[in-house]
């Protein structure tokens, strides 16, 4: 990440020993390679065996956990799970939209690019734009194994959200 801006620093919690979300320091992103590479970190926190359940939605919060460390800036937070009983709904965001939306899924749920990297994780960032105003919506989709390879790595600008599984289900979330 940007050094000359100051480092943006992640860590991941976890409740139950279930991945819950990510403590970010020191700033937040502003670029689509920087988004690009806080997914790298939390994919490959995905992939850890057991920690992520199943393909899960985390919301970009600005808000400050309890007791923060200096140079904390917010939180990314587990919102729920995009299928079953406790599934996130759109109306989850009516009255809070986040600057981004991330999906993780875990290597249960992961059809590696590649065959000889069963068991990778893989998760999407959506950074939602206002293309009416010339805001493009942005995304980054990125692949990773538990030793912390990453085997794909693709981002774009401009995109159409509904172009991609992944964006279509975090642009309709974020749409309510």
């Amino acid at each position: 990440m940007d050094v000359h801006r100051g480092p943006i620093a992640v860590a991941p919690f976890q409740a139950g020993g279930t991945l819950r979300g990510f403590v970010v320091s020191g700033r937040w992103p502003d670029t689509t390679k920087e988004w690009a590479q806080l997914l790298a970190f939390t994919v490959r926190v995905a992939s850890t065996p057991g920690l992520l359940g199943t393909t899960t939605v985390f919301g970009v919060r600005e808000e400050l956990p309890d007791d923060p460390a200096e140079g904390t800036v917010g939180l990314v937070v587990a919102e729920g799970p995009v299928v079953g009983d406790a599934a996130v709904t759109p109306e989850r965001f009516a009255h809070h939209s986040p600057a981004a939306l991330m999906m993780l899924h875990p290597p249960s749920e992961t059809m590696p690019t590649l065959p000889e990297c069963a068991g990778a994780a893989s998760g999407c960032v959506l950074l939602p734009g206002l293309p009416h105003l010339g805001l493009d919506h942005r995304a980054a989709w990125v692949e990773a194994e538990a030793d912390g390879t990453v085997t794909s790595l693709i981002s774009r600008v401009g995109l159409d959200p509904g172009s991609d599984p992944d964006t279509a289900v975090l642009a309709m979330l974020l749409a309510a």
